[in-house]
């Protein structure tokens, strides 16, 4: 199960736009097939968009569909810093209730 860490600068003044972007959007990617969590978490002048998908699949489709290229879209005039998105896999230690998505 892919798990996707997405941070996003934005320039000062302007996370509260980026977040109405990310509102606008996040029940259309909640629908998506394969969607198991996509939690958006805001601080100063930073959005950090937490993912987990079923499969590859659902990444891959994900990563084609209308709601992320809108998201894209509407955030792009708002960066302070180019998107840094990593795509990692769980890497289980101690209690597995609280060491994996």
């Amino acid at each position: 199960m892919p798990i996707v860490v997405a941070t996003i600068r934005t320039k000062p003044g302007e996370l509260e736009t980026a977040l109405d972007v990310f509102r606008s959007h996040a029940p259309a990617v909640h629908q998506e097939e394969g969607c198991l969590l996509y939690a958006v978490h805001a601080g100063e002048d930073r959005v950090v968009v937490v993912e987990n998908w079923a499969d590859q699949a659902a990444l891959d489709a994900h990563s084609r569909g209308a709601a992320l290229a809108e998201i894209a879209n509407g955030v792009s005039g708002l960066l302070a810093a180019p998107m840094d998105v990593a795509v990692l896999d769980a890497v289980p230690m101690g209690d597995p209730g609280k060491s994996t998505l």
